[in-house]
């Protein structure tokens, strides 16, 4: 650690702003995660419940909340929603069974095939509403050709491990793993409404749970390359899957035309509704985008230079300014570390703002999850460095060895919120006042 690190020192009298500065930080973070609860969104767009047989399915962290939302308009329902450890939510008619994430499981695998045997006795006169949301990818489990489950967890924690941005490991899920290209509604011969909670930058529908209701312009060649190009080990099972038969349905199929896709959140709501009550208190507000992506520690870097840049812009008076973004951020792991890539954020952003008076910051998943942590992220401001040296608690350290979850726990600064049951990814949020 440098000398001016372990010689940062505040006045008394700043200590309760801070206390403000954190208290508000989480304020608008839960203002976003409240933006994007399913059971808003889903009572603003569900349509009236259709005769007949209404079959419901799902998949994702915030599946189980939006069949909850679902079932509070329509009633009970029939149907089998996958969500993660902790999600479930009562939805009645409606099977919920919980299973790993980020890593896929057993329970995992036999959920998604007892979906696709309840999606086999769907007939052309029935209606199925898939709700789908962030976190399916994994949740939705089914290896194709002699592809072990056990191979396939392995290759998730590689693709977890190596950095690549969600867009790339998508690809790659993809063409291993039946279920997604729009191969699950591509099982169903009924007409199918898909309602969708984006978590991903653009907010691509195809991205979203790897896209099991959507049609898929990516290409076993390009999932090879990809594996390739992150250094994911590919096994003979693996490369006998991508030489076979496409595992994805191209947008347009046949098998596809009974399908309409909607999104029904999206972060840049959640942002809006963040960048609203900061505005409500007097503040400026920056959207710096919806969609970011990169290294946590790259971006960290980049928006404390933009914040010393307009805070040196800044008067005295001036009113407080928050930077705003969101999207998903990765970590390329290495060291024996335990963090997620929005707790690497904040310890990155700290480390480059050097306890800067005057700039406070939150980073947070909405999921309540950062990586695989039951951690939502943390909060950081020009005390941390100060009381991170004090409690001998090394942030240079702990940055190279990722091991920011333990950093943020040892000072007190994690954020914990417990399951969100919703999901549209990373929250970024830095208050800006004159110095």
């Amino acid at each position: 650690m440098t000398d001016f690190q372990t010689n940062i020192a505040l006045e008394p009298e700043l200590v309760p702003s801070l206390a403000l500065d954190r208290a508000f930080l989480r304020a608008i973070f839960d203002k976003a995660v409240e933006a994007a609860d399913p059971m808003l969104v889903i009572s603003r767009t569900l349509p009236p419940r259709p005769p007949g047989r209404v079959v419901v399915i799902g998949a994702g962290k915030a599946s189980a909340r939006m069949a909850e939302a679902v079932t509070s308009v329509w009633g009970g329902c029939e149907g089998l929603i996958l969500t993660r450890d902790g999600y479930a939510r009562p939805a009645p008619g409606i099977r919920v069974i919980e299973a790993a994430h980020p890593v896929p499981d057993l329970r995992g695998q036999a959920g998604t095939e007892a979906l696709f045997d309840l999606l086999k006795t769907c007939e052309p006169g029935d209606f199925v509403l898939a709700l789908i949301s962030g976190g399916g990818s994994a949740l939705l489990t089914k290896p194709a050709g002699r592809i072990s489950l056990s191979q396939e967890q392995q290759m998730t924690r590689a693709m977890l491990a190596s950095g690549a941005p969600i867009h790339d490991m998508n690809i790659i899920r993809k063409h291993l793993s039946i279920a997604k290209g729009g191969a699950l509604a591509a099982a169903c011969s009924a007409p199918m409404l898909s309602l969708i909670i984006s978590d991903v930058p653009g907010d691509d529908m195809a991205a979203v749970a790897c896209g099991p209701t959507v049609g898929d312009c990516s290409t076993a060649q390009e999932a090879r390359a990809l594996l390739e190009l992150w250094s994911i080990p590919v096994t003979p099972e693996m490369d006998a899957v991508l030489d076979g038969p496409p595992l994805t349905c191209r947008p347009g199929a046949d098998a596809l035309s009974r399908v309409e896709n909607r999104i029904v959140a999206a972060p840049s709501q959640s942002l809006l509704a963040a960048a609203k009550l900061a505005q409500a208190e007097g503040m400026s507000v920056r959207i710096l985008g919806d969609a970011l992506e990169g290294e946590a520690c790259d971006l960290a870097r980049h928006h404390a230079r933009m914040a010393l840049d307009l805070q040196a812009g800044m008067k005295l008076g001036d009113a407080p300014l928050l930077l705003l973004s969101g999207g998903e951020c990765t970590v390329t792991h290495r060291g024996e570390g335990i963090g997620g890539p929005n707790a690497e954020y904040a310890l990155a952003l700290a480390v480059a703002l050097q306890g800067r008076p005057g700039v406070a910051a939150l980073a947070c998943d909405t999921d309540g999850v950062d990586g695989a942590a039951d951690v939502a992220g943390a909060v950081v401001d020009a005390q941390t460095l100060h009381r991170a040296v004090s409690l001998s608690v090394d942030p240079e350290r702990a940055l190279w060895n990722h091991d920011s979850h333990s950093f943020f726990a040892a000072l007190g600064d994690q954020v914990i919120t417990g399951p969100t049951l919703t999901n549209v990814n990373d929250f970024r949020a830095i208050l800006i006042r004159p110095s």
